[in-house]
Protein backbone atom coordinates (compact mmCIF):
# COMPACT_ATOMS: atom_id res chain seq x y z
CA UNK A 1 0.00 0.00 0.00
CA UNK A 2 1.52 3.58 -0.84
CA UNK A 3 2.36 6.04 1.81
CA UNK A 4 -0.57 7.63 3.26
CA UNK A 5 1.00 11.08 1.96
CA UNK A 6 1.48 10.26 -1.48
CA UNK A 7 -2.36 10.13 -1.90
CA UNK A 8 -3.45 13.22 -0.28
CA UNK A 9 -4.80 16.06 -1.86
CA UNK A 10 -2.01 18.13 -0.97
CA UNK A 11 0.66 15.62 -3.10
CA UNK A 12 -1.77 16.30 -5.99
CA UNK A 13 -1.57 20.02 -5.52
CA UNK A 14 2.45 19.68 -5.89
CA UNK A 15 2.32 17.71 -8.85
CA UNK A 16 0.29 20.11 -10.34
CA UNK A 17 2.22 23.33 -10.31
CA UNK A 18 5.44 21.14 -11.13
CA UNK A 19 3.94 19.37 -14.44
CA UNK A 20 2.50 22.89 -15.57
CA UNK A 21 5.57 24.57 -15.37
CA UNK A 22 7.35 22.01 -16.92
CA UNK A 23 4.98 21.91 -19.60
CA UNK A 24 4.54 24.89 -19.83
CA UNK A 25 8.84 25.76 -20.26
CA UNK A 26 8.94 22.92 -22.90
CA UNK A 27 5.72 24.78 -24.91
CA UNK A 28 6.55 28.51 -24.77
CA UNK A 29 10.56 28.66 -23.27
CA UNK A 30 13.91 28.43 -25.33
CA UNK A 31 16.78 25.87 -24.33
CA UNK A 32 17.73 26.99 -20.93
CA UNK A 33 13.66 27.15 -20.27
CA UNK A 34 12.72 23.65 -21.11
CA UNK A 35 15.69 21.84 -19.61
CA UNK A 36 15.19 23.51 -16.39
CA UNK A 37 12.05 22.49 -16.34
CA UNK A 38 12.74 19.05 -17.34
CA UNK A 39 15.74 18.89 -14.98
CA UNK A 40 12.99 19.93 -12.45
CA UNK A 41 10.73 17.49 -13.16
CA UNK A 42 13.05 14.86 -13.67
CA UNK A 43 14.65 15.13 -10.01
CA UNK A 44 10.85 15.42 -8.46
CA UNK A 45 10.12 12.53 -9.88
CA UNK A 46 13.05 10.54 -8.64
CA UNK A 47 12.14 12.14 -5.54
CA UNK A 48 8.85 10.62 -5.52
CA UNK A 49 10.31 6.99 -6.57
CA UNK A 50 12.74 7.39 -3.36
CA UNK A 51 9.98 8.56 -0.94
CA UNK A 52 7.99 5.24 -2.46
CA UNK A 53 10.58 2.53 -2.13
CA UNK A 54 12.80 3.83 0.51
CA UNK A 55 11.83 3.60 4.23
CA UNK A 56 11.76 6.90 5.98
CA UNK A 57 14.94 6.30 7.97
CA UNK A 58 17.03 5.94 4.34
CA UNK A 59 15.48 8.52 2.32
CA UNK A 60 18.01 11.44 3.56
CA UNK A 61 21.11 10.72 1.16
CA UNK A 62 19.50 9.76 -1.95
CA UNK A 63 17.17 12.83 -1.41
CA UNK A 64 20.11 15.39 -0.07
CA UNK A 65 22.09 13.93 -4.23
CA UNK A 66 18.77 14.62 -5.82
CA UNK A 67 19.45 17.98 -4.30
CA UNK A 68 22.66 18.19 -5.24
CA UNK A 69 21.82 17.07 -8.86
CA UNK A 70 19.20 19.84 -9.39
CA UNK A 71 21.52 22.65 -7.97
CA UNK A 72 24.43 21.31 -10.44
CA UNK A 73 22.36 21.09 -13.48
CA UNK A 74 21.20 24.68 -12.81
CA UNK A 75 24.40 25.72 -12.71
CA UNK A 76 25.75 24.29 -15.66
CA UNK A 77 22.84 25.93 -17.45
CA UNK A 78 23.26 29.44 -15.98
CA UNK A 79 26.98 29.14 -16.83
CA UNK A 80 26.23 27.20 -20.21
CA UNK A 81 23.57 30.23 -21.17
CA UNK A 82 24.06 33.02 -18.62
CA UNK A 83 20.52 33.61 -17.75
CA UNK A 84 19.35 35.94 -14.90
CA UNK A 85 16.83 33.50 -13.91
CA UNK A 86 18.82 29.88 -13.79
CA UNK A 87 21.31 31.75 -11.17
CA UNK A 88 17.64 32.33 -9.05
CA UNK A 89 16.53 29.04 -9.56
CA UNK A 90 20.30 27.74 -8.63
CA UNK A 91 20.22 29.73 -5.63
CA UNK A 92 16.86 28.43 -4.31
CA UNK A 93 18.11 24.89 -5.12
CA UNK A 94 21.56 25.50 -2.95
CA UNK A 95 19.07 26.32 0.03
CA UNK A 96 17.28 23.18 -0.31
CA UNK A 97 20.50 21.59 0.10
CA UNK A 98 21.26 23.22 2.71
CA UNK A 99 17.40 22.06 4.03
CA UNK A 100 18.42 19.09 3.86
CA UNK A 101 22.24 18.67 4.83
CA UNK A 102 21.18 20.24 7.71
CA UNK A 103 18.29 18.03 8.94
CA UNK A 104 20.21 15.40 7.85
CA UNK A 105 23.32 15.92 9.80
CA UNK A 106 21.60 17.31 13.06
CA UNK A 107 19.14 14.47 12.57
CA UNK A 108 16.10 16.50 13.29
CA UNK A 109 12.76 15.04 12.59
CA UNK A 110 11.02 17.39 9.94
CA UNK A 111 8.68 19.73 11.61
CA UNK A 112 7.31 22.81 10.51
CA UNK A 113 10.37 24.79 9.67
CA UNK A 114 11.29 22.21 7.54
CA UNK A 115 7.90 22.16 5.43
CA UNK A 116 7.90 26.12 4.99
CA UNK A 117 11.64 26.52 4.05
CA UNK A 118 10.84 23.24 1.64
CA UNK A 119 7.59 24.05 0.29
CA UNK A 120 9.15 28.06 -0.45
CA UNK A 121 11.70 26.97 -2.12
CA UNK A 122 10.09 24.51 -4.48
CA UNK A 123 7.73 27.46 -5.08
CA UNK A 124 10.68 29.79 -5.71
CA UNK A 125 12.58 26.91 -8.34
CA UNK A 126 9.03 26.99 -10.01
CA UNK A 127 8.68 30.52 -9.80
CA UNK A 128 12.28 31.41 -11.52
CA UNK A 129 11.32 28.38 -14.48
CA UNK A 130 8.13 30.54 -15.15
CA UNK A 131 9.68 33.97 -15.21
CA UNK A 132 12.04 32.61 -17.69
CA UNK A 133 10.05 31.07 -19.42
CA UNK A 134 7.79 34.30 -19.54
CA UNK A 135 10.86 36.44 -20.91
CA UNK A 136 11.85 34.48 -23.30
CA UNK A 137 8.58 34.00 -24.60
CA UNK A 138 8.04 37.94 -24.56
CA UNK A 139 11.42 38.09 -26.14
CA UNK A 140 10.58 36.06 -29.22
CA UNK A 141 7.38 37.78 -29.64
CA UNK A 142 8.70 40.95 -29.86
CA UNK A 143 11.00 40.07 -32.17
CA UNK A 144 8.54 38.46 -34.34
CA UNK A 145 6.51 41.98 -34.43
CA UNK A 146 9.74 43.86 -35.11
CA UNK A 147 10.99 41.56 -38.22
CA UNK A 148 6.78 41.79 -39.31
CA UNK A 149 7.60 45.50 -39.05
CA UNK A 150 10.34 45.87 -40.50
Amino acid sequence: MLPQQILSHASLFGWLPLLGVALFAWWKGDWPERWGGLLNLFTSASAFVVVLLLPTSQQSVPMLVLDALLAFGFLALALIFASLWLGGAMLFQAAQFSLHAFYMVTGREHDLLYVVVNNVNTIGVLGMILIGTLASWRRRVQERRADSAA
